[in-house]
């Protein structure tokens, strides 16, 4: 999978505002995105380079756009790892 060059049944889900998490906040992301999502591939977005704020995921292997309650809860998912200490993501499931 790669965000440059889509196939078909992938999406972006964008962001309402940019959350700086670390390594391990960036896979537990990942990982709960791909699992509300029911996406067979995940990769977060990220503005201004490998350690800029992530401002969404890419999913891939979808039927249809993810709900609206389900991309606002990985957006709150996103935020809530933002506001633990390091953005870190370990112990989230």
């Amino acid at each position: 999978m790669s965000r440059t060059r889509p196939v078909s049944g992938c999406r972006e889900l964008a962001f309402h505002d940019g959350y700086v998490v670390d390594d391990s906040g960036e896979v537990a992301l990942e990982d709960y995105a791909r699992e509300m999502t029911r996406a067979r591939e995940v990769e977060v977005v990220r503005t201004g380079g490998e350690r800029g704020p992530v401002t969404g995921v890419h999913l891939c292997g979808l039927d249809a756009e993810p709900a609206a309650a389900v991309r606002a809860d990985v957006e709150d998912f996103a935020r809530e790892l933002a506001t633990r200490s390091g953005g870190g993501g370990l112990g989230w499931s």
